[in-house]
């Protein structure tokens, strides 16, 4: 699998560590930066990770900044990505179980090396559990192509009978 990874200056050393452990596991690693603990713009790194996983050219992403929140923010600006900022190893692989995320976002100053490593080797083992998970994901998918609009709120959904 390709994974491409990213990071600003706060992320960088979390960033690198993750990349040894994508490596160990056999996966193929697209570092697109940062090179360096050298201050960057998060946004540029965010972009260039969520534009090679929604162009293919990677099959995942990670990203770590800081606080996770604005690479998460700025990736899913991105058409097709679908990132989420992780705080545990439950939230990784829920995450990929039932919003089929694609790219995992981390928090440099508030995640351990090796907590990000369990959320990241969760998150790969994970599959997308499909069923009611699809329908949600493709209502995303609607609303990031312009659908779903906001001029006239929608109707109260109907029950499910199923806890949310």
């Amino acid at each position: 699998m390709i994974v491409a990874v990213g990071a600003d200056h706060r992320g960088f050393a979390l960033k690198e560590r993750v990349k040894d452990l994508l490596g160990r596991e056999g996966h193929t690693v697209a570092d697109l930066g940062c090179h360096g603990p050298a201050s960057v713009d998060y946004p540029d790194f965010a972009r260039a990770v969520g534009l090679a996983v929604a162009a293919g050219r990677a099959d995942l992403g990670v990203l770590v900044c800081g606080s996770g929140i604005g690479v998460s923010i700025a990736a899913n600006k991105v058409r097709g990505v679908r990132a989420a900022l992780c705080c545990n190893e439950e939230m990784a692989a829920a995450t990929r179980r039932h919003n089929d995320a694609n790219v995992i976002c981390f928090g440099a100053d508030h995640t351990s090396a090796e907590l990000a490593e369990r959320m990241v080797l969760r998150w790969l083992a994970s599959a997308f559990e499909g069923g009611r998970h699809a329908d949600r994901v493709r209502k995303i998918a609607d609303i990031e192509q312009g659908g779903g609009g906001i001029a006239a709120p929608p109707p109260p959904p109907e029950p499910r009978g199923e806890q949310a």
